[in-house]
């Protein structure tokens, strides 16, 4: 069977994994708390396709928008910000998302009290709401980042894509596992220093490279196929790790865009982690 061949069927087998894919943009709900029961909101909807969602925050009845809403217009997001006063401190209130039903794109909530404690959620079209904590924990963090990691991964075709490559070149199981784990080693170390502003480059430029490094294993491929001789000179373990730290920039300038937690940036890294780990996982173990 051709390589093109091979390519074709493991995209068909991943289809319902991918399900109708969209870039990892969400749009995101921040509430800071700076007085009881007054909230800063800012509510950022992201630009998936062609269309722009309107989406609009529905608070409990007894909270109250002071002063007209600040409103900034951009190509890639709409971000309206503005006061609420709900006349003393919310318990567990429920806060809907409207005109979120029914879309492709889901609501990353970050809720930060008075005292310190931070909520954070992920709310998703077919549940279009959140509930407010009465005491924040760090697994919501981890649950929400997890999840953030695992659909970047999962809806991020170019990723998908090189993985896929990975699988059809390499055609030793112990091989497999070194450049995977080698491959992840590297988009871990880029994806945290990116994260938090210690590395950086054009996103566009760094999405550019993400598309070369698929195109050169589609050459090591085709050149399997013919017999000839691959261009790599260093092993393919190697290879995957020059090329893991480039994938591990597009993973930064994704999160980056979300934002993380403050006082939890290292659990949330640790979770976008673990979220794409567990991705990868996914789509090997359906591929092979």
């Amino acid at each position: 069977m051709s390589a093109l061949r091979r390519i074709a069927i493991l995209l068909l087998l991943l289809v319902p994994v991918q399900g109708l894919g969209h870039e990892l943009r969400p749009s995101v709900l921040t509430m800071v708390e700076t007085a009881p029961g007054v909230f800063d909101v800012r509510l950022k909807v992201s630009v998936v396709g062609p269309l722009r969602v309107r989406l609009s925050v529905a608070f409990p009845e007894q909270c109250e928008v002071m002063g007209a809403p600040n409103v900034s217009v951009s190509a890639a997001a709409e971000v309206r910000a503005y006061t609420i006063d709900c006349g003393g401190a919310l318990g567990q209130e429920r806060i809907a998302i409207h005109g979120l039903r029914g879309t492709f794109n889901d609501v990353l909530v970050r809720v930060e009290r008075e005292g310190g404690a931070v909520q954070s959620a992920r709310v998703l079209p077919e549940a279009p709401w959140f509930d407010l904590a009465a005491a924040p924990t760090q697994l919501g963090v981890f649950a929400t980042y997890t999840a953030l990691g695992t659909q970047h991964i999962l809806l991020g075709l170019d990723h998908l894509l090189f993985v896929l490559a990975l699988l059809v070149l390499i055609r030793s199981v112990r091989a497999l596992v070194a450049t995977v784990t080698a491959f992840t080693v590297a988009h871990s170390i880029t994806l945290a220093l990116s994260a938090i502003g210690l590395a950086s480059a054009p996103q566009a430029f760094v999405e550019v490279l993400v598309a070369l490094s698929i195109v050169f294993v589609a050459v090591e491929i085709v050149k399997g196929e013919r017999g000839e001789v691959g261009q790599a000179i260093l092993p393919p373990s190697a290879v995957a790790f020059g090329f893991g730290l480039l994938h591990g920039l597009g993973f930064g300038g994704a999160l980056k865009e979300i934002g993380l937690p403050a006082g939890e940036i290292p659990l949330a890294l640790l979770a976008f982690n673990v979220g794409v780990g567990l991705g990868k996982l996914a789509i090997v173990a359906r591929a092979l």
